[in-house]
């Protein structure tokens, strides 16, 4: 990394937020767990497609709508709108990941502004931070509802910088995603990887500047 970044990004959905418990919501009406991923990639898929076309969905409405596509025809416990809203709600109710809290810490503790950029709501990412007791570490929670497209179109990274006044190449995104990586260095920014299961990271994207295994040793590597 050329310059030590002034802000961090964060994206917030698997970044920060801990969705693992999404597969019990599967189960809990009856379908297979394995669906949430699919799920998931499907809402991701669906509002990237979207973006593309100039549109700009909801991040909630798409879930449900993924919801619907992923659930038909499977032999669920409880009719399909309820199965709906009950994983709906289990999204609203995600804790960060272990390393989030002292990580969170650490590097607001460098001296740096943290912010958010997430496809999701604000809503949901004041609950999540707040639950965890880090919501005041937090200069500014964003979201692509007001950048008028989703990560990682380069108009939604260039809204956080407009919103921080700080140009693109004074901050650093940290994401799990590759694709919002591979966006955030298109656009200038510089890039963190958190890779805490051990994968690889795929060729066709643009490579990190650091990886890191969690937010606390990605504060080490950048003290």
């Amino acid at each position: 990394m050329p310059a030590q970044p002034s802000v961090i990004v964060f994206d917030v959905n698997e970044t920060l937020s801990d969705m693992s418990p999404m597969a019990q919501r599967f189960s809990d009406v009856g379908a297979p767990e394995h669906l949430a991923k699919l799920w998931f990639a499907t809402l991701l898929r669906d509002g990237f497609a979207l973006t593309a076309a100039g549109a700009q969905p909801t991040f909630a409405q798409l879930g449900v709508d993924a919801l619907h596509t992923v659930l038909a025809g499977v032999d669920l416990d409880r009719d399909l709108d309820a199965s709906v809203d009950h994983v709906m709600e289990g999204f609203s109710q995600l804790d960060v990941h272990p390393d989030v809290v002292d990580g969170i810490r650490a590097l607001r503790g460098s001296g740096r502004r943290l912010v958010t950029l997430t496809n999701g709501s604000t809503q949901v990412s004041e609950r999540l931070f707040s639950a965890a007791g880090i919501r005041d570490e937090f200069e500014a929670l964003l979201s692509v509802d007001d950048a008028g497209m989703w990560k990682p179109a380069r108009g939604s990274y260039e809204y956080a910088a407009r919103t921080c006044d700080v140009p693109l190449s004074d901050m650093l995104l940290v994401a799990v995603h590759p694709w919002d990586i591979d966006g955030a260095a298109r656009a200038g920014m510089s890039t963190a990887w958190i890779n805490r299961t051990g994968g690889s990271y795929p060729d066709s994207f643009t490579a990190p500047e650091l990886t890191a295994t969690g937010l606390t040793d990605l504060a080490t590597q950048l003290a």
